[in-house]
């Protein structure tokens, strides 16, 4: 396949049909190909052909969706840059993908210290969406930088030959997504789910809807699904925990497709989400930014009998042109049914972290597999594999802590709480008190209460080291900019001296 002429046939195969509703206001994909066009034309003009990577200043308007599919049909790819995180952690990420251009829909410019293209005031040409090249396989599409452990953020660049083999398997899963579908994009354009939001439905012709920057995320994707009877959905869990409180309000008989990824997958709350969406499917998927976007998943049967652990959903079996194998700390597999470290292989896999060999001499390494030498990549996440070959998610191996001398899994206690407290919202945290010690503490989101039953309760169930030692209570959790829990807030409230 060539994903970036199937972009093309696909938006000009569809000119009359609704592109994007942002905001409430529709485009359609002829308005999209006339904001393409226009904005190539600026980066012939301003972006020399050597520059790899343009920084894209992520709004919720349809210049900056026609901006990605503008530098893709000019073989650039894209960097990302949200205009509300710190200026040091911008200018850092400019620095390192050697951006020297910006795309910019702002009013005003954001950052000074590169050429900008205001895209809001581009001159309007004859539409040309014919690629600049014809072969792109093993050119960059993006570059999505996550947070390192030293602070200074680290770029997962992909090419096109990672994203073109993750759309070849999304396709492969049979959801039939068609010019008439209505997809929720939910995302912050930061976040590399939000590629398969905006990107599988502009290549069939549907329409994707998006959540306005000044809106509380999870309250307008409840309007949004039932005002504009939306038809396939891509969350994180965590808005599920935020809607549970409304199950019973919610009817969406028009959702098709329901998938989640990101984050663990409570069954609990699965099954009781799976009666506001009577005519979905509803699957966990999983994967790194690494990894290319997801590549396992796992579809939650509505008669029972699903897959899970602590109450977590199996995240299920590598896609199309993944291979997943779970090792010891010397990078050896382990047996059936032993707990060791996921790691990833296949087409998605990124080249690598940008400019940063010593982080990829850590989580990459090479491996004989069914008789050739792959590369794998260590995801951090702790797992184990069943008889029947599906991948059951137990935590991250950091989401461990040691008390002790014991290494405790910390998702273990959240389940035992969260069956306890029935549907309450729950996180469990390690921390670092002022004597150096780590203690287990335990965040509700719930008014405060009286917690000795539940302390009672835990004493039976789990061992004396794994009971919590503070306990907070909150109105809601904080969340970050992609939607998922922020623990490190969460820890921080505990009064964490250091990491």
């Amino acid at each position: 396949m060539n994903l970036i002429f199937d972009i093309q046939q696909a938006i000009e195969d569809h000119y009359d049909y609704k592109a994007f509703c942002i905001d409430n206001s529709y485009y359609t994909y002829k308005d999209l190909a006339q904001q393409i066009s226009n904005i190539r034309n600026e980066i012939k003009t301003w972006i020399h052909q050597e520059d790899t990577f343009v920084g894209l200043v992520v709004n919720d308007d349809i210049e900056t969706y026609a901006s990605i599919f503008a530098l893709w049909l000019e073989g650039k790819a894209y960097v990302p840059i949200h205009p509300d995180f710190p200026i040091h952690r911008n200018i850092k990420i400019i620095e390192q993908a050697g951006i020297k251009t910006i795309l910019d829909s702002s009013e005003n410019t954001t950052f000074d210290i590169c050429t900008n293209i205001q895209t809001k005031y581009c001159k309007t040409l004859e539409i040309d969406l014919v690629p600049s090249s014809k072969k792109i396989d093993n050119t960059y599409a993006y570059m999505f930088f996550t947070s390192g452990t030293t602070g200074v953020p680290k770029g997962v660049p992909i090419t096109f030959d990672n994203l073109s083999g993750f759309i070849d398997a999304f396709w492969a899963l049979k959801y039939n997504i068609t010019s008439t579908d209505r997809c929720l994009q939910m995302f912050e354009l930061t976040f590399d789910l939000s590629v398969v939001s905006y990107l599988v439905p502009i290549l069939k012709g549907a329409c994707v809807y998006t959540i306005p920057k000044d809106q509380i995320k999870y309250s307008y994707i409840f309007e949004l699904m039932e005002d504009y009877e939306l038809t396939f959905a891509l969350m994180v869990p965590s808005i599920l925990q935020y809607l549970r409180p409304y199950f019973d309000e919610i009817h969406c008989p028009a959702l098709k497709y329901s998938l989640f990824c990101g984050e663990a997958l409570p069954l609990d709350v699965v099954e009781e989400w799976s009666n506001c969406i009577p005519n979905a499917t509803i699957a966990n998927v999983y994967g790194p930014t690494e990894c290319t976007i997801f590549c396992t998943d796992y579809t939650y049967n509505r008669v029972g009998g699903n897959i899970a652990h602590n109450g977590i959903l199996s995240i299920g079996k590598s896609m199309k042109h993944t291979f997943t194998i779970i090792v010891d700390r010397n990078n050896n597999e382990v047996k059936e049914g032993e707990k060791g470290e996921l790691c990833l292989s296949g087409v998605q896999l990124t080249p690598g972290y940008w400019r940063n060999e010593e982080k990829n001499k850590e989580v990459f390494f090479d491996k004989e597999y069914d008789g050739e030498k792959i590369r794998f990549y260590k995801t951090g996440d702790l797992c184990l594999v069943g008889n029947d070959k599906n991948v059951v998610y137990l935590g991250r191996v950091d989401f461990q802590a040691k008390i002790q001398g014991f290494r405790v899994e910390l998702s273990e206690i959240e389940f035992h709480v969260k069956t306890y407290l029935d549907k309450k919202n729950v996180v469990v945290i390690a921390f670092i008190n002022k004597v150096n010690n780590t203690e287990i503490g335990l965040a509700i989101a719930s008014e405060e209460f009286d917690t000795t039953l539940l302390l009672g309760q835990l004493k039976t169930v789990l061992p004396h080291y794994m009971i919590p030692t503070q306990i907070k209570f909150v109105d809601s959790f904080p969340l970050n900019t992609n939607g998922k829990i922020d623990r490190k807030k969460i820890k921080k409230s505990f009064g964490e001296y250091h990491n």
